[in-house]
């Protein structure tokens, strides 16, 4: 026999309450009280348990939808992520007021000092913009990313491991539901290339975006599939998410996706063969002096190949290199002559955050336009991590970007070399791959004013930051035997 439960008194009026309200509302078309409940339990989590909050922000991420494809005043924003996004930037800097809500030794590191100056950097780029309030929109989209997705979520990872994979499974999961969505949809369309670049929508906005996350996430989800500490069906529930994932990245068709891991597989092959972090720059600058005096001759052999993208797999791959009749090519060395056009009149300060797509169209040479340029200020970014910040922020914009890159490479080598914990190791290792997937992807796409890339890039060095916190407090131990058990 089934334990009777008992009801509060208080519980009928407030519902019938609730009810009257809900049916008021609904006379006057105001339904959206009806979502009162739901928005006192997170008000309520915010206050009271922010850590389970993030984790449901980050697994709400892959299934936000954009203003925009609801056609709701044609605003950019993800619902329901960037409002709890706000919200939690706005509790961070209340608290901030008595006292840093988030540990000193996280705000102090160097990777988060190299964080907070290039946020910096960008408030004065947006003073001097040609478009202020595209420009200041641009930082405050960048500031609760990096509140939430960074110094949030490492405060969690410092107080919690569990929550290091938790992060992870959380984002991935919801990420296969789209997956499903995705090719459920695609299968419709018989698998066509052309349908795959847009039936992921209303999730993501295009299949670049898509592909570039299911790069990310596949890395740390191969380490859990290596922790000891999961039961048999854990594993089993990873290995169909990673086949899910794999499937998903393979007909996305998005071929700098692609190319990021097999870059990445190529990184994690040599440093399992021992190769150390200052050999491989040494190779990759000489690399790139090699292909920067001989990009003439380089070009006249990629003009050769004339193979279009297309529904076979292997031609599709094979295009990649075709710079002579391939319109998403042709259209992406368009927009980086454009980038370089507009940093040269503007290199130090740049034309302001986030204002490419409306500055670029006068900057297009006419031999560089193809069938699907435009000069209608809505024809998106400059394609590239790297040249986008330069001609938005001047020199220093790039700079940052390159330090962020040198930084995930140093902590990734170094976590590699000395970190005890297995499981944590091979997570680390995952974790620097994925995040190095999209610096790989960044070259050819960049996706970091979404909340879709944002939280995985973010995230992904909150837990770098950590881990490398982890053998700092080690060494200081090691060094100190009378260190205090409190600290």
């Amino acid at each position: 026999m089934m334990p009777s439960v008992r009801i509060p008194r208080y519980f009928y009026p407030i519902m019938g309450a609730y009810a009257t309200v809900v049916a008021a509302a609904f006379h006057f078309e105001f339904p959206w009280v009806a979502l009162l409940p739901l928005l006192l339990g997170v008000a309520w989590l915010a206050f009271h348990r922010l850590d389970i909050l993030m984790l449901m922000l980050v697994a709400c991420v892959p299934l936000s939808i954009s203003l925009e494809d609801l056609e709701i005043g044609g605003i950019g924003a993800y619902l329901p992520t960037e409002p709890l996004l706000a919200g939690v930037l706005l509790l961070f800097l209340t608290r901030a007021i008595s006292g840093w809500p988030v540990h000193s030794s996280i705000l102090k590191h160097p990777l988060s000092r190299w964080v907070q100056c290039s946020l910096i950097w960008i408030g004065i780029a947006a003073i001097a913009s040609s478009h202020p309030l595209v420009s200041f929109k641009f930082l405050t989209a960048r500031l609760w990313f990096v509140v939430g997705f960074f110094w949030i979520l490492g405060e969690m990872f410092r107080c919690n491991k569990s929550q290091r994979h938790q992060f992870i499974l959380a984002y991935a999961f919801p990420l296969c539901i789209v997956v499903i969505y995705t090719l459920v949809r695609h299968a419709g369309f018989g698998f066509e290339k052309d349908a795959g670049h847009w039936v992921m929508k209303p999730f993501y906005k295009d299949h670049t975006s898509y592909g570039a996350v299911l790069a990310m996430a596949i890395p740390p989800m191969l380490a859990l599939l290596t922790w000891d500490r999961f039961s048999a069906f854990v594993k089993a529930l990873i290995v169909l998410g990673l086949v899910v994932l794999c499937t998903g990245l393979v007909f996305s068709y998005t071929r700098a996706a692609w190319v990021s891991l097999a870059a990445v597989g190529a990184l994690w092959a040599l440093m399992k063969l021992g190769v150390q972090l200052k050999t491989l720059l040494a190779v990759g600058f000489v690399s790139l002096a090699f292909l920067w005096f001989a990009q003439d001759a380089l070009l006249i052999q990629l003009e050769r190949n004339r193979q279009d993208s297309s529904d076979n797999l292997t031609e599709h791959v094979e295009s990649i290199s075709n710079v002579s009749s391939d319109a998403s090519n042709l259209e992406r060395l368009n927009r980086w002559n454009a980038a370089l056009a507009m940093f040269q009149e503007r290199p130090t300060l740049g034309w302001g955050p986030g204002s490419y797509q409306f500055e670029y169209a006068p900057f297009q040479r006419s031999g560089d336009q193809t069938i699907i340029s435009t000069n209608n200020a809505d024809g998106g970014n400059a394609h590239s991590e790297y040249l986008g910040p330069l001609a938005e922020q001047g020199v220093p914009g790039l700079i940052f970007v390159l330090g962020l890159l040198g930084f995930c490479l140093h902590l990734g080598f170094k976590l590699h070399r000395r970190l005890e914990d297995q499981d944590q190791a091979r997570l680390a290792m995952g974790v620097f791959l994925g995040l190095m997937t999209y610096f790989v992807h960044g070259v050819l796409n960049n996706y970091l004013d979404t909340d879709k890339a944002s939280a995985l890039f973010w995230g992904f060095f909150a837990l770098l930051l950590v881990w490398d916190q982890s053998l700092s407090a080690k060494n200081q131990e090691t060094a100190n035997p009378l260190v205090e058990s409190s600290n």
